[in-house]
């Protein structure tokens, strides 16, 4: 009887740790989250793209909400060329990473593509790029006020970057 109740107290013990362990890992990740809300709302406007020699003009909407009490923010980008045709669709979910002080990007595109990627934090908005065979991509946004400026860049050396994409939209909601 006396080790059954040593092993209650000591089961007791850990459980109370573990619960405030994990209560601030959760007010850690709410308070790092709350960084990056400004992100949060519905987002309207047009942009281009360029991939080889065509560039291509669009107009849509991204959709970033907050989920889990603050925990996450889901974003969802859905943009058409003129003639109403989709040229991108994506799902990213967005969360903080306390063990390893990061942001995590996760991306699911109408593709098939996606990827986990870092979101580093600027001074005016954020930054998230990744390497292919070829060189580098990167993706800088910037939010001010109610607008929401993206540029996407490609640079073979790491030093000269080329802009292949840009965004503007204006916050609706």
């Amino acid at each position: 009887m006396k080790n059954f109740l040593l092993i209650l107290v000591f089961v007791f013990l850990c459980v109370s740790v573990a619960s405030a362990q994990a209560d601030q890992t959760v007010e850690l990740k709410c308070t790092e989250m709350k960084k990056v809300e400004k992100m949060v709302g519905q987002w309207k406007g047009a942009g281009w793209i360029q991939q080889g020699p065509k560039r291509e003009t669009f107009t849509g909407t991204e959709m970033v909400q907050r989920k889990l009490d603050g925990l996450a923010l889901i974003v969802e980008g859905k943009f058409s060329n003129e003639a109403g045709k989709v040229i991108h669709e994506t799902l990213a979910v967005i969360s903080y990473e306390p063990k390893e002080t990061k942001y995590d990007f996760r991306t699911y595109l109408a593709s098939g593509l996606g990827g986990d990627y870092e979101i580093k934090p600027t001074e005016t908005g954020w930054q998230w790029g990744f390497n292919v065979e070829s060189g580098t991509i990167r993706y800088t946004i910037k939010i001010e006020n109610d607008t929401w400026s993206e540029i996407g860049e490609f640079s073979r050396d790491g030093k000269t970057w080329m802009k292949f994409f840009e965004m503007n939209l204006k916050k609706v909601v």
